[in-house]
């Protein structure tokens, strides 16, 4: 016999966020510092990562091309440490 009152699936606290061409993303600043080897190649990230919005160019797995609205190189960044933007 099945219990009625069996507690939900475990779920993650966030649900992954959808990217597609176009999508217009922020980067969260906890998460991209919270990572040591990210945080170890680039001590002080540009402030206008975390203002955005960036505009994802391309995605590839849990990576993303984002692409700001400034003359800076477009860059590859894991989707985890993006948000809507």
């Amino acid at each position: 016999m099945a219990p009625t009152d069996s507690p939900p699936p475990a779920s993650k606290a966030r649900s992954p966020l959808k990217l597609k061409k176009g999508s217009l993303v922020k980067v969260d600043r906890h998460g991209y510092m919270a990572d040591s080897s990210r945080a170890a190649s680039d001590p002080e990230p540009p402030d206008y990562i975390f203002l955005g919005p960036g505009e994802v160019l391309q995605v590839k797995a849990d990576v993303a091309l984002i692409r700001w609205r400034l003359p800076v190189p477009d860059v590859w960044l894991p989707v985890d440490v993006l948000r809507p933007g």
